[in-house]
């Protein structure tokens, strides 16, 4: 399997290069030569396939010949250890449950498979690979456990100043090692702008050794169909495929599942679920694409003006307005129906919601109640733990922590306080 660069599609890689280069010539993102359509045969026997069976016949394409089979074997069986369970919230929703692993976000998935990728390309080589990356919340968390002391490999993250959760400042500022926490007194779009600087800045590209863990690296896109996969297989409906509801924001994550369906996932619709950062809805709706600056939310990880991935959503529908209408919808849900949202499904069904999910569930609700015949799932991106406060002023009571986020809350936060400043943050990370 090749990559073409979106921005210079004479720029073709494999997927190491793709991998470690992150992004490609004019801060193109790689897209792949084509989409692999699963045989007959994986869908014979789907039903008996464990999760890592069923990740190493979807992503085998994508890889090769940069992964041997037995390498990619090991990092799907490494990657999907936990659980991902489809639960019924009532007779027409369901939850998939995305926050089993490690940093109890869905993001784990795609940082342990690219770590364990870029640990196997980072063998053997002098200079140690420098990961940069943005987070607007759980991508931190889960790329600093995912890379946590992987020999030859050095992690960079840069989050938003008091835009993030007390729970992912943590996950992302306290192991230290390998480990570097940036605060940036801006948004999630002044970091983004911050890392794809760095890509485009030849002189640094000289003296480091960069890729990036942003989902806009194919390393940690592509093992996101996944979620689609195994949600399918625990669909109870066999003639009807589920409408699916993703929490967007970077749009990383709903175009994986866009990418699964062309593969030939059954799924009747998807939506893409915003918080007023918006852009993409307004765009499905007006056909006018105007990205606009972020703007802080209770769903944080979704505060994103400048979605990266949309532009391999247009890729994958061949830049066809009507023809990405007729299978993405868009919806946009503010803080005040997400708080209503916690409570109302918590109240009815006894299912605690967090405040991602809640704008997934609110707009697969609303969806749903225009199309009586379908029934769907919305993805549950992020315990409810890790958005603690919001969720206990939401319901009026105390929730408990697991045993593992109570020591962590206990250790010492270490990040270093920068400006947005190209030139103040380049001569931090040369220094």
């Amino acid at each position: 399997m090749l990559y073409y660069n979106l921005n210079d599609r004479d720029e073709k890689v494999d997927f190491k290069t793709a991998a470690i280069k992150g992004q490609g010539n004019k801060k193109g993102l790689f897209f792949p030569e084509k989409v692999p359509v699963l045989p007959a045969t994986f869908w014979k026997h789907f039903h008996q396939l464990s999760k890592a069976e069923m990740a190493f016949e979807v992503l085998r394409p994508y890889v090769q010949p940069s992964l041997t089979e037995q390498q990619l074997f090991n990092i799907v069986e490494e990657t999907f250890n936990f659980d991902i369970p489809l639960v019924n919230v009532n007779e027409n929703i369901s939850s998939l449950e995305l926050f089993h692993g490690p940093t109890l976000a869905f993001k784990d998935v795609g940082a342990r498979f690219m770590s364990r990728c870029l640990g196997l390309f980072a063998q053997n080589r002098a200079d140690k690979l420098t990961v940069l990356v943005a987070t607007s919340g759980d991508t931190g968390g889960a790329v600093a456990n995912g890379f946590y002391d992987v020999d030859g490999v050095e992690v960079i993250i840069l989050y938003p100043s008091g835009k993030v959760s007390e729970v992912q400042e943590k996950q992302l500022t306290t192991l230290g090692k390998n480990i570097r926490a940036i605060e940036i007194k801006g948004t999630f779009d002044d970091c983004q702008a911050l890392v794809k600087q760095a890509f485009a800045d030849e002189e640094l590209q000289q003296k480091l050794f960069l890729t990036s863990a942003n989902s806009i690296n194919v390393a940690r896109w592509l093992p996101q169909q996944m979620y689609y996969f195994f949600a399918y297989q625990q669909w109870e409906d066999s003639v009807n495929p589920p409408v699916i509801s993703v929490p967007s924001g970077n749009f990383g994550n709903i175009c994986a599942g866009l990418l699964a369906q062309q593969s030939g996932l059954p799924v009747k619709h998807f939506i893409a679920a915003c918080n007023i950062n918006d852009v993409v809805p307004r765009y499905l709706r007006s056909g006018k694409y105007t990205p606009q600056p972020a703007q802080a939310t209770l769903s944080n990880a979704m505060d994103v003006g400048i979605p990266s991935n949309f532009v391999r959503i247009e890729e994958l529908f061949t830049q066809s307005l009507p023809l990405l209408q007729s299978n993405l919808s868009g919806a946009t849900v503010t803080d005040k129906i997400t708080i209503e949202t916690i409570q109302k499904v918590y109240a009815a069904y006894d299912y605690m919601l967090d405040p991602h999910g809640a704008v997934a569930y609110k707009a697969l609700e609303d969806y749903l109640k225009n199309h009586r015949e379908e029934k769907g799932i919305f993805l549950e991106t992020a315990h409810p733990v890790k958005f603690i406060s919001t969720v206990e002023q939401a319901l009026h009571k105390k929730i408990a922590l697991p045993e593992s986020l109570s020591i962590l809350m206990k250790a010492q936060k270490k990040a270093d306080l920068l400006d947005v400043s190209y030139d103040e943050f380049k001569s931090y990370i040369l220094s």
